[in-house]
């Protein structure tokens, strides 16, 4: 059974930081992009940042230059560091793998509560 496992959320004051990580595991798991989405309350899920299988990445504009994708293949993992947060980066964090040879099939994590706040 496919799985991913999330941690590293929690309370921060704001300009503090954060890192979570998601590790996949489960038998036959072709893993490519991997990437992180968030949703904040009363909002819908939004893209934060992915990662290709050769360590391309991409963020949305209002991260880039704050937070940090970055993944082990080895350990099947990816990461989040998160800089400079701010009470808008307050959201449920949800890790996303989508199968490296056909991208619409895709996993979710359980999802990391991240609230900012003084």
């Amino acid at each position: 059974q496919k799985q991913l496992v999330e941690s590293g959320g929690g309370l921060v004051q704001p300009g503090g930081s954060l890192r979570l990580s998601c590790k996949a595991s489960g038998s036959g798991f072709s893993i490519g992009t991997m990437g992180w989405y968030r949703q904040a309350p009363g909002k819908q899920r939004e893209f934060v940042a992915a990662i290709t299988t050769s360590g391309n990445t991409n963020y949305t504009d209002s991260v880039k230059a704050r937070f940090t994708i970055s993944r082990d293949n080895a350990r099947n993992t990816v990461y989040l560091q998160m800089n400079s947060l701010k009470p808008e980066d307050t959201a449920v964090y949800y890790c996303n793998v989508r199968n490296r040879w056909n991208s619409r099939i895709e996993y979710w994590g359980q999802g990391t509560q991240v609230t900012v706040s003084s």
